[in-house]
């Protein structure tokens, strides 16, 4: 959809977006009123009993998995248990609490906003959009709540403790443990301390003068965006967000100075851990006066305000080229972006803009179709899935077959030459449109180098076999010796290498399984596979009996046969003898 150009077409279009847009918000926002508290009641409610009942559970496993961890030493696991657990474990289920209440409320109110607006787009197979407008956002509403509930009561029983356990069991990097250097806590105090002094006050200054500056900017750029049909009010599903943005535009704007009086007690506090960590005082002076260019430096590359700052920016660092001065310096943007293209063209181009739960699905579609291949084989047995089933787990079906489907991926990516990560439906992952989220970051630039060395490899055929059952067996010793998975390859050295790309894999394959969503999705493959493996020995059962039913009804026929003939040859020897006698 093309904006109108020129000023009438633009006002004549603006009129009569107007009482359609104005239809959709007042009957989405009856819904969101609606809906708002049972699913802010809902949800609050099942996430504070699941709080409430495993809190003891997680402060116990804490204290237990830091006093047993092996890459603590004594002094951490001291200072951890004494001043920074408790801290921890008690505003745990208040922090928790109010987070599901707020959540919930908002949950409640905007899903179905979004869902009304979502009803009137164009799609095909989309049929009667009035009935859509008044059904779409409360069925799903009410199964999205209890899924949140599900997946936040899967990251309190199962990720939790999976994390600790992990922190339990490690051994420490390098055979030497983290320790805490008492010498240097008093300056890394004294400096976090002067920092927060420092960097509140003066941050918060200059986050106010910087408000005025958002707050009309921000004006000018939506009601032009508004007029024009561009940018955000291009597409119908985020009109609302677009609309509701104009109205509270001022929220958005205290919102921001509120945040950013926040993070300037983390953001001056941190100078304490740059004491700490180059050993100098003086070096945690030279971050508390850094920090001050670098927040004016941010903000103005955010609000599109001239580049550099009125603060100096003392180095802080023994290395120029350090980890946080790398960082800092990523916060600037390139002067490119000045003069940025016209979002409508970037709106209306037809780039895919990728999501992490969509690349979760497609995960999850690869392990139930390889999941089916695998069954079909033997490689995954009946001990598998009944372990998986139960609460011990398997190991071949939850990390082995999510592994076995990631190696297929970069297999399927590297005889591509893909620069990126190809899936099963040629969607390619690339720097391009990859989701914009940190976490997913953590696993896409692992996964990247280790499909560059699988490359390298230039496996053959035997091999690539043999080196998708070790990634699939490998987390069950006891399987991997039974199973025959083929010649390991001939070099010592290359066997080596597979292996260490084995357990890399599975490493990150038990990341993640951790995500919320994952655990529940993991329930609907191994149910999936469980029915494919029923039906597969429900065909062979069948078969068998065919067969043996078969076996006996020709073993009657052959034994009447015999019988008969046995009769007959019986009556002929009787009518023998009974003519000699005559």
């Amino acid at each position: 959809m093309e904006p109108p150009k020129g000023i009438w077409a633009s006002l004549w279009n603006f009129i009569c977006f107007l009482p359609y847009f104005i239809g959709l918000l007042f009957l989405g926002n009856i819904k969101g009123i609606i809906l708002c508290p049972l699913i802010c009641l809902i949800m609050s409610t099942g996430n504070t009993a699941i709080i409430l009942v495993l809190w003891l559970p997680h402060c116990v496993w804490a204290y237990y998995s830091i006093l047993w961890a092996k890459k603590l030493g004594p002094v951490l696991k001291l200072v951890l248990c004494i001043s920074v657990l408790p801290v921890v474990l008690i505003s745990w289920p208040v922090v928790g609490i109010l987070g599901s209440i707020v959540g919930g409320a908002a949950y409640g109110f905007l899903s179905p906003v979004m869902a009304t607006f979502k009803a009137v787009e164009e799609e095909e197979g989309r049929t009667n959009k009035l009935y859509r407008c008044f059904y779409d956002g409360t069925v799903s509403t009410f199964k999205g709540c209890f899924t949140v509930v599900r997946d936040f009561k899967d990251v309190c029983h199962h990720s939790y403790f999976a994390i600790m356990n992990d922190l339990r069991e490690q051994g420490p990097p390098n055979g030497k443990s983290y320790e805490i250097r008492i010498l240097y806590l008093p300056g890394a105090v004294i400096a976090g301390v002067l920092g927060f002094l420092v960097d509140m006050p003066v941050i918060s200054v200059i986050a106010l003068f910087k408000s005025l500056f958002m707050l009309f900017k921000g004006w000018h750029r939506l009601f032009h965006d508004l007029i024009g049909r561009e940018g955000p009010f291009l597409e119908t599903i985020c009109v609302p967000f677009a609309g509701l943005a104009i109205l509270l535009w001022p929220l958005a704007v205290v919102g921001a100075v509120l945040a950013s009086i926040v993070a300037s007690i983390f953001l001056g506090a941190f100078a304490g851990v740059v004491a700490y960590q180059e050993s100098s005082f003086w070096f945690g002076l030279c971050y508390i006066v850094a920090s001050l260019a670098i927040y004016d430096e941010y903000s103005n590359d955010i609000l599109d305000m001239p580049e550099g700052s009125c603060f100096p920016r003392p180095i802080y660092r023994k290395d120029k080229l350090s980890r946080t001065t790398s960082r800092a310096s990523s916060f600037s943007r390139p002067g490119s972006v000045k003069n940025p293209l016209s979002r409508t063209a970037s709106l209306s181009s037809h780039m895919i803009d990728l999501k992490p739960l969509e690349l979760l699905d497609n995960l999850f579609n690869e392990c139930q179709h390889q999941g089916e291949l695998l069954v079909s084989e033997g490689l995954i047995s009946l001990k598998d899935i009944e372990d998986a089933k139960s609460g011990k787990g398997s190991r071949v079906i939850g990390i082995g077959l999510p592994a076995y489907c990631l190696l297929q991926t970069l297999l399927r990516s590297g005889k591509a030459n893909s620069i990126g990560i190809l899936l099963a439906d040629n969607t390619e992952i690339n720097s391009t449109n990859r989701p914009k989220d940190v976490v997913f970051d953590w696993f896409l630039n692992p996964l990247l180098i280790i499909k560059d060395q699988i490359k390298a490899e230039n496996l053959s055929q035997a091999e690539e076999s043999y080196f998708c059952k070790l990634v699939l067996l490998s987390g069950d010793p006891s399987r991997l010796k039974d199973a025959e998975i083929g010649p390991p390859p001939e070099p010592e050295r290359k066997r080596a290498e597979l292996d260490a790309l084995a357990r890399r894999l599975q490493g990150i394959t038990k990341s993640i399984s951790r995500y919320p969503t994952f655990r529940r999705r993991f329930e609907q493959l191994v149910r999936s596979i469980s029915d494919e493996l029923d039906n597969k020995n429900g065909k062979r059962i069948t078969i068998q009996r065919s067969e043996s039913a078969f076996a006996r009804m020709f073993s009657q026929k052959s034994f009447k046969s015999k019988t008969s003939n046995h009769g007959s040859d019986q009556e002929s020897r009787v009518a023998a003898r009974d003519g000699e006698i005559a």
